[in-house]
């Protein structure tokens, strides 16, 4: 035994130091232990096989190198070639070559609290956790046969590393792409929720269930899924992460479309369908025709005015719809339910025509008026025009209110046409027909601002009777640059009928002919050249209002402003002013503050200018009154001629330079 182990060793060395097993002939034969029989008997012909050492270093010499070890040749049996190659093969094929990665069937050889040992065939076993076997129906025992991955052959610890889990992962994986590609239907547990969605095991291996794709209507509640075992179909892969993204909703949609395909084939305009209705929206509801969506608009719910279809309708409803029109390429279906009944108008009742008082709710306002629902599907137009007998300008929008009642009276009615006019100020006599007897020309009346206009005040004297006060007509001393700075909406004012116009029905007021016209005695007052203290109210680059006394306003230019120490007149400022031109026909007084300051100059001028004349005339008279005297010429008479003279040049410079100034 010991000779044929050794035997069987070098041969293994020599294999590894060569590359490759190698079969020598044996320089001496090789023995098997056996029965008492003596090595004589042996037969001569068998060849022994013996493996080739490998080249060593020469040992030292020992006393055991003497020793003859075939000296006893006893229960030793000898193999020959074919003999050897048959043990060999049963011998090596005990073990089992094996890479990292790859699939093998393995044996449950025995099973602790944890762990399954498991049989590969390989110099080891190897252990997987129990939970990777949770998934098997009545759990594992010895002797099943599983599936498992060789994770490592040998890990750090020198084990034999196995995975069922990723055996199934893996498994789960080729089949998952096999299926997306052939689009067959998979069946899977919903086994958890997460982001957005749902997880799925799918041949064990988890996928994504988008909360879109769970069905055609939204889900709001991702609870109610977990745990079930639904149809799926794989509509989406990622081989470089191994993820896939399956799909309850295009199941349903193939079906939904089976549906649809044979419900437009059997659509006609006019079919009456039952419907549910799956959403509201603001301009319409959508209906569930059975696999078919159809869309019924706000204008088709009914004959009447409705502002949002949750008015009138509610989810999950059911009813019974019209098909309107439908369009077959892109799968339209447009419904109608007021088509179910007679329009109203084709039932009007005989006591809704023209002169009759209706009362109608208002459902729609525009510039030009308003509309009046006097029943559902019927209404009136009330024009801008039919709400006052006055002539004033009316804002509907502001008059009318959405879902106030009004009684009207029936003006127009055509039921061809399905329209009707209606008035409001028809239900009350014309008040212009009596308008010479009730507000005469030239009388006095309290009236109240309606509107305001930058050229004039609206005022109403009575229901239906109103006119305007032109902005002229305001006040007769001041000038407004818009009738807001002298009243406002609301206010009561006084005015004057100065003319009626019956056919345009208008009225010319006037407010400022209350009280007689002050320019009349204003010229004595303010004459050209009077002087007036006043206060400058406004300032522009062309000049300033200055208020005047007597409530007057008037105007400087700003030519007109400067003062005397070269600086001009300020806004806010009290000063004097002059009176420059006053014209009673336009209503104006021009004013000047620099004619005051020039005039005195000028004045001190003349003062200069008679003094200096004055002396030159009394040394003319005194001269004149010497030279009469004298007879002849002394020389004390010269010097007091020279003196005079002297005395009479001086007061003529004088005199010449005041008249220069």
């Amino acid at each position: 035994m010991f000779t044929k182990f050794l035997t069987k060793q070098l041969n293994a060395d020599a294999g590894e130091t060569a590359g490759a097993p190698a079969e020598v002939p044996a320089a001496e034969p090789v023995a098997a232990a056996t029965t008492n029989e003596p090595a004589a008997t042996v037969a001569p012909t068998v060849e022994p096989v013996v493996a080739a050492a490998p080249a060593v270093e020469p040992a030292k010499a020992s006393p055991h190198d003497d020793f003859d070890w075939s000296v006893d040749k006893r229960n030793v049996t000898y193999y020959n070639a074919e003999e050897k190659a048959k043990y060999d093969s049963v011998y090596e094929n005990t073990f089992r070559q094996i890479n990292d990665g790859e699939m093998i069937q393995a044996t449950i050889e025995a099973l602790t609290k944890t762990d399954a040992v498991v049989n590969i065939g390989f110099k080891s076993d190897g252990l997987i956790s129990l939970n990777e076997f949770r998934d098997i129906p009545g759990g594992i025992k010895v002797g099943d046969l599983v599936e498992v991955m060789v994770v490592e052959k040998e890990d750090r610890d020198g084990n034999l590393h196995l995975s069922r889990k990723q055996a199934r992962t893996s498994r789960a994986w080729e089949r998952i792409m096999e299926v997306h590609k052939t689009g067959e239907i998979v069946t899977g547990q919903v086994t958890s929720k997460t982001k957005g969605g749902l997880i799925v095991d799918v041949f064990g291996m988890e996928t994504f269930l988008p909360g879109s794709q769970i069905d055609v209507k939204p889900v709001t509640d991702y609870d109610q899924f977990v745990g079930k075992t639904m149809e799926f179909k794989v509509v989406k892969i990622n081989e470089a992460i191994k993820n896939a993204v399956v799909s309850h909703k295009a199941l349903i949609e193939s079906d939904i479309e089976a549906q649809r395909a044979e419900i437009m084939g059997k659509l006609e305009k006019g079919q009456v369908l039952e419907g549910t209705i799956k959403n509201i929206t603001d301009f319409g509801a959508f209906l569930d025709l059975g696999g078919l969506d159809g869309l019924l608009y706000i204008t088709d719910i009914s004959w009447g005015r409705i502002n949002h279809p949750s008015e009138v309708l509610k989810l999950d409803q059911k009813l019974n719809v019209v098909v309107l029109d439908f369009d077959d390429d892109k799968k339209r279906i447009s419904l109608g339910l007021k088509q179910l009944t007679p329009h109203p108008w084709d039932t009007l009742h005989e006591t809704i025509k023209e002169g009759e008082i209706v009362k109608g709710k208002v459902v729609n306002i525009e510039d030009y008026g308003a509309f009046l629902e006097i029943m559902p599907g019927v209404e009136g137009l009330v024009h801008v025009s039919e709400i006052t007998w006055a002539n004033t300008p009316i804002n509907a929008k502001e008059f009318f209110k959405l879902n106030d009642e009004h009684e009207a009276k029936v003006v127009t009615l055509d039921k061809d046409t399905r329209k009707m006019s209606l008035s409001i100020k028809q239900m009350t006599g014309d008040p212009w027909g009596d308008i010479e007897v009730k507000f005469p020309q030239g009388s006095k009346h309290n009236g109240v601002v309606k509107n305001i206009t930058p050229y004039g005040v609206f005022v109403e004297l009575a229901t239906g009777i109103g006119g305007m006060i032109h902005i002229s007509d305001l006040s007769w001393l001041k000038r407004f640059n818009n009738p807001n700075e002298y009243t406002k909406v609301g206010n009561n004012i006084e005015v004057v009928i100065m003319h009626i116009d019956k056919d345009s029905r208008k009225l010319q007021l006037g407010h400022k002919q209350i009280e007689e016209d002050p320019w009349n005695t204003l010229a004595d007052t303010f004459p050209v050249g009077s002087i007036h203290e006043g206060t400058v109210t406004r300032k522009d680059d062309k000049g300033a209002v200055v208020q005047l006394p007597y409530g007057l306003e008037g105007f400087a230019p700003a030519r007109h402003l400067h003062k005397e120490d070269g600086t001009t007149i300020t806004a806010d400022t009290h000063d004097r002013f002059m009176v420059i031109e006053f014209d009673r026909n336009d209503k104006r007084i021009v004013l000047s503050h620099t004619r005051l300051w020039e005039a005195a100059k000028e004045e001190e001028k003349q003062i200069l200018r008679k003094e200096a004349h004055a002396d030159a005339e009394s040394t003319k008279k005194a001269v004149k009154n010497i030279q009469n005297k004298v007879e002849k010429s002394t020389l004390g008479d010269l010097s007091a001629l020279a003196d005079l003279k002297k005395k009479f040049e001086g007061g003529e410079a004088a005199a010449g330079e005041a008249k220069a100034e």
